[in-house]
């Protein structure tokens, strides 16, 4: 698996990549954290996953969808709040189960909580 943590300019802060995991990861996981950073403050979502939801709710348009660079309605990027503010995103890829890489994000944030300012 592969966590990327970005600012809230999209730029990486840190990455770490797990023994085996798959070199697309690294892109994958950056895609999640920079659509985290760039896509959920907007509409105080906190998740890919939630603006992923949304979507997916909204009526059909006729307005063409642009692909935007690096943005993916992929599940696994979740924005980093700290006092209520958001500071970045972490995004990651390669869990056993994609659907398992939000839960995986979360759970990292968890563990350093209490070091964030």
């Amino acid at each position: 698996m592969t966590a990327v943590v970005v600012d809230l300019d999209g730029v990486r802060q840190a990455m770490l990549r797990g023994n085996g995991a798959p070199i697309h990861t690294l892109d994958n996981a950056f895609y999640k954290s920079y659509s985290a950073a760039s896509l959920t403050l907007a509409r105080k979502e906190d998740s890919t996953k939630a603006v992923a939801d949304r979507m997916s709710k909204a009526a059909p348009s006729n307005v063409p969808s642009t692909p935007l660079p690096n943005v993916t309605y992929a599940v696994g990027g979740v924005t980093i709040m700290v006092g209520g503010n958001a500071i970045g995103a972490i995004g990651v890829s390669g869990a056993p189960g994609g659907n398992f890489d939000e839960e995986c994000a979360r759970a990292d944030l968890a563990k350093i909580q209490d070091r964030m300012k």
